[in-house]
């Protein structure tokens, strides 16, 4: 699949896994590896809304750095 023309709904919950190939678009390093759910998109970039200890952080990342969490 190509990451690039991923769509998510608002709701939906996403893992930030930072691809180092594409500069753009991408979120700080400290979010590699957070879950997060998705609350709007910003053009082809999408608004996260992220827990960073006890603080709730929004990131902004493209497509190519999200992938969609796993329903089991």
């Amino acid at each position: 699949m190509i990451k690039a023309i991923q769509e998510f709904e608002p709701g939906s919950k996403v893992h930030v896994i930072i691809d180092p190939s594409k500069h753009k678009g991408m979120p700080h390093p400290r979010f590699h590896g957070k879950t997060g759910e998705i609350i709007g998109k910003r053009g082809r970039a999408f608004i996260l809304q992220v827990t960073d200890g006890n603080a709730k952080k929004t990131v902004i990342a493209l497509p190519e750095h999200l992938t969609a969490q796993k329903i089991k």
